[in-house]
């Protein structure tokens, strides 16, 4: 009996033990599963361009044909984000046109960006651009997470169904990973805990208590306001990154909201000083002037949009463009703003500011000009002349706004002399305040608002490519050719393409002529960059006699007696040979008119007289091509002359 009960044991620990390892066995198998999700690459069209894409770093796989000349890129190695993405992949020689798998990482932005062709490929060159990216091969980094969807800064991503929000902010991610975007809807529907533990970072590391003793004071800077040192508190300090608290998303009024002032459509950043030498008061003041600037310019969506940046150290955005849409909703948020403490590192904040807030993905409207203001107390502690020109290179248009300037003891403090003045668009006084003492900000406040609403002086809005009349004057005689005509319509076209073209923007006209002229479309027929490219297509090839002299009179008469006042007057005369007609007489009338006038010549036309022709230097404005089949060579370089002259007018 002893013998049988010890088999049963025996046979039900063995039991067990097979129960046990069977268990074992499939928990490592559940674990393999869960700790290898499967990552599905995300596939783009050839026309996607990287500043479509949110996410600063991704694999993507492009499909095959992307080397066609259609898919514009610019720059080589390090391309603006205005690029193609699988273009740029094509141009560097990650790809070839078959297509396949690429990893993409955002840089900063370049200055200039030089093009070149590369594996079958013309890239462009561009004076600068707001953002950059490179591309490798798709091997992954170790650690680091690539989203299987991408994030859009369009409303829609191609891939959305309807009714789906595709608004994303960016999320922090834990160290060797990559940000995930999370969704304003995901934001509301999170607990409060949930949003301070999963979404926000670590607070600033230092935090001043009661028992503390001062911050350091940097030399120079102005002291401590008795009983006014603000005591730094983890849930005051503000996001770098841009992150929204659920608590300080726009909350929607009962009441009816105005939709704006339409006489006032600007995209306005207020860059406020958070340093530690304001102090509490002064930094009151400076929150009273924000919400009554917003309560007198009517914040609305057909008008004016605002955000603010807070400086110290370092700058963070306390709200983008989008986030409050009436000037109610804006003052709310004004109140809530706490002061950061620091330096007063104005220098970085403009760069900041150039860099990330006036972006799509933060409400940036395009069409509207974008305006920085930044209040000042005493003087920076950095310097602001070389981030300023970045700024005004990209269109934005700087007001300073200086409070308490130094005194004359105070000056050999002061680390950059007459700031103001390198930072501003123009150091005619327009865009510059100096005022004496806090307590007289409020005095500015009408000015200043007028100034910003003049939106025909804002001058750093107009840039190389927004801001001119571009008339094509075009040789239609008979030794071009119906082929040959085609190829020079192609390369008017994209030389057109190039340009922000609308009513407010670039406008673009042209002229055909052999020794009778003819308008083919004047500055105000089209508005929209498809039917300027479409009417270039639809001009109709004429021939006869070569009169350039008598083409030139008739542009100006027909087209630039049209230009705006506020435009830039650009023609581009391409010819294929020797005018029949004097051109001196009507070339010197166009530059007297202020008319700059680039020529272009193909194979037969006289060098002599394309120099005669081209604005002063000729070497700058006169361009050759030996045959037509040569003419988009020149398209990088004219445009690149355009933009450097452009550029290099005074700014007073």
């Amino acid at each position: 009996m002893g013998i049988v009960v010890l088999t049963m044991k025996a046979s039900v620990i063995e039991m067990f033990l097979v129960l046990l390892v069977t268990g074992i066995h499939s928990n490592k198998e559940m674990t393999k599963k869960i700790k290898r999700p499967k990552f599905t690459v995300p596939q783009i069209n050839c026309d996607v361009k990287a500043g479509k894409i949110i996410n600063p770093e991704f694999i993507v796989k492009c499909p095959a044909g992307c080397q066609d000349p259609k898919y514009h890129v610019y720059g080589t190695g390090v391309y603006a984000s205005y690029s193609s993405v699988c273009g740029a992949a094509v141009h560097s020689g990650v790809l070839d046109n078959s297509g396949g798998k690429i990893l993409v990482r955002k840089v900063a932005g370049q200055s200039g960006y030089k093009g070149s062709f590369s594996n079958g490929v013309q890239s462009l060159s561009l004076p600068r651009w707001r953002e950059s990216f490179i591309v490798s091969e798709s091997k992954p980094q170790k650690g680091v997470t690539y989203p299987s969807t991408l994030t859009y800064s369009s409303s829609k991503s191609p891939d959305a169904k309807a009714g789906e929000t595709t608004k994303a902010y960016p999320r922090p991610s834990a160290s060797g990973t990559t940000a995930q975007p999370v969704t304003l809807m995901q934001v509301l529907a999170m607990p409060a805990a949930e949003v301070n533990h999963a979404t926000l970072p670590k607070p600033f590391p230092f935090v001043a208590s009661a028992t503390s003793s001062p911050r350091p004071q940097p030399l120079g800077h102005r002291s401590w306001e008795m009983g006014e040192m603000d005591l730094w508190k983890p849930g005051s300090v503000l996001l770098d990154a841009g992150f929204i608290p659920k608590e300080e998303l726009s909350t929607q009024s009962s009441e009816p909201v105005s939709l704006g002032d339409p006489n006032c459509k600007v995209d306005l950043s207020f860059l406020i000083d958070g340093s530690s030498g304001i102090g509490k008061r002064r930094f009151q003041i400076q929150k009273q002037f924000l919400a009554d600037i917003a309560q007198t310019l009517d914040i609305g969506p057909a008008g004016p949009l605002m955000g603010v940046v807070q400086y110290g150290d370092n700058p963070a955005t306390q709200f983008n463009l989008k986030t409050h849409m009436n000037s109610q909703d804006l003052k709310t948020a004004i109140e809530k703003i706490t002061q950061r403490g620091g330096l007063s590192n104005v220098g970085r904040a403009i760069s900041f500011v150039t860099k990330t807030f006036f972006s799509k993905a933060n409400g940036n409207r395009g069409g509207a000009p974008n305006v920085a203001i930044v209040l000042v107390d005493g003087w920076p502690t950095d310097k602001v002349e070389e981030a300023s020109r970045l700024a005004r290179e990209s269109g934005i248009n700087i007001f300073f706004i200086t409070v308490e300037a130094a005194a004359e003891n105070e000056k050999q403090h002061v680390m950059e002399p007459s700031f103001a003045n390198k930072a501003v668009c123009r150091t005619n006084g327009f865009y510059s305040f100096n005022v004496p003492s806090w307590l007289g900000l409020s005095k500015t406040m009408q000015p200043l608002v007028k100034r910003v609403c003049d939106t025909d002086r804002l001058a750093c809005s107009k840039t190389c490519l927004n801001s001119a009349d571009i008339g094509f004057v075009i040789d239609g005689s008979s030794s071009v050719g119906t082929g040959n005509f085609r190829t020079v319509l192609q390369f008017v076209a994209n030389l057109s393409k190039e340009f922000e073209i609308s009513d407010t923007d670039t406008r673009i006209g042209a002229v055909q002529y052999t020794y009778e002229q003819r308008l083919e479309f004047g500055f105000d027929k089209y508005s929209t960059k498809p039917d300027i490219l479409n009417a270039i297509k639809r001009v109709g090839y004429w021939s006869g006699g070569t009169s350039t002299g008598a083409a030139i009179h008739y542009a100006l008469e027909q087209l630039f007696k049209k230009s705006k006042p506020n435009k830039r007057k650009l023609m581009i005369l391409i010819t294929d040979g020797r005018s029949y007609d004097d051109v001196r007489i009507p070339a010197m009338a166009a530059h007297q008119k202020g008319v700059i006038t680039y020529a272009i010549g193909v194979a037969w036309a006289a060098q002599d007289e394309l120099e005669i022709i081209a604005t002063h230097p000729a070497r700058d404005h006169s361009f050759f091509v030996d045959e037509f089949d040569n003419l988009y060579k020149s398209v990088p370089k004219i445009i690149q002359n355009i933009c450097t002259e452009f550029n290099a007018q005074p700014r007073n």
